[in-house]
C-alpha cells in the first residue's frame, strides 16, 4: 500500500510538472515575408510558451522532416508554400494522430491548393483564382492597412477568454471558403472581408485554430490580437 501511494504521488507530481511547464512550440515559415522581430516577439513575450522556428527548404515543405516534429505541444503554420510530398503529408498528417495541435495563421490559408486534405484539416482554404485542381474558383482578394472592427462570435470558448470586442489596423482577405465543421470564434461587420476572422474544430486527435488576422506589426503589437494568440496555443495543446 506504501509503494501504491509513493507511485501515486509521483505521478501527481509528474502531472504538475508537465501542466506547468511552457507549451513547447514549433513556428513553421517559409515561402511568403514578412516583419520577423516584430512577429517572433509575440511568443517571446508569451511566458506560457517557448519556441523553436522552422523555415520551409526552397521548393519543399521539409520542416515537417524534423526529426523532433512529433515532441511539440503545438505547431503553429506562418509558410505559404505549395509544394509538399506524399512523405512529407504523410508527417504533417501524423501531427493529428499523436493529437498535436495547430495553429494557422493568416497566409498559412493559402497553403497546397493541389492538396484537398489540407483544406479539410484546416477547416477552409483561400482559393488562388485557378487552382491547381482546375476549378474556377470564386472572386477573392485582400486589402492591405484597413480598421477592422472585431467582433467575439463564441464568447464562452476558450479560445476568446478574456477577449472583448475590439479593433486592429491589419489586412482583410475576402473569397475564402470554410469548412462546415469550422466552428465560428471572431468576425467583422467590415463590408469587404471575409468572415469569420477565425474559427475551431478538430481533426483526429488535434484541435486546430485557423486566424485570419495577423499581417504586420500593427497587428502583431494588438494585446487582443496576443491574447488571441495565446488562448489559441494553450487551447490547441489542450493546457
Amino acid at each position: 500500500m506504501r509503494l501504491l501511494a509513493i507511485l501515486a504521488l509521483a505521478l501527481c507530481a509528474a502531472l504538475s510538472h508537465a501542466a506547468d511547464r511552457p507549451l513547447k512550440t514549433l513556428i513553421v515559415t517559409g515561402g511568403h515575408g514578412f516583419e520577423a522581430t516584430p512577429f517572433f516577439q509575440i511568443f517571446k513575450d508569451n511566458t506560457n510558451i517557448t519556441f523553436i522556428h522552422a523555415e520551409h527548404g526552397k521548393g519543399s515543405s521539409t520542416a515537417y522532416e524534423r526529426d523532433d516534429l512529433y515532441t511539440y505541444d503545438a505547431v503553429v503554420l506562418y509558410d505559404m508554400v505549395q509544394e509538399i510530398t506524399e512523405q512529407q503529408k504523410s508527417r504533417f498528417k501524423g501531427l493529428m494522430d499523436r493529437g498535436i495541435g495547430l495553429l494557422v495563421m493568416h497566409h498559412a490559408i493559402v497553403n497546397y491548393q493541389s492538396w484537398p486534405e489540407f483544406e479539410r484539416i484546416i477547416g477552409g482554404t483561400y482559393p488562388e483564382p485557378q487552382d491547381q485542381r482546375g476549378k474556377v474558383t470564386e472572386k477573392l482578394g485582400w486589402e492591405h492597412d484597413v480598421t477592422i472592427p472585431v467582433q467575439i462570435v463564441a464568447k464562452d470558448h476558450p479560445v476568446t477568454k478574456g477577449v472583448s470586442d475590439f479593433t486592429i489596423f491589419d489586412e482583410i482577405y475576402w473569397g475564402y471558403r470554410t469548412g462546415k465543421d469550422s466552428i465560428p470564434l471572431i468576425t467583422t461587420t467590415h463590408p469587404k472581408s471575409g468572415k469569420p476572422l477565425a474559427w475551431a474544430r478538430t481533426e483526429g486527435k488535434s484541435r486546430v485554430v485557423y486566424l485570419q488576422l495577423g499581417h504586420g506589426p500593427e497587428a502583431f503589437e494588438n494585446p487582443n490580437f496576443r491574447k488571441l494568440v495565446g488562448n489559441a496555443l494553450e487551447w490547441v495543446a489542450r493546457k
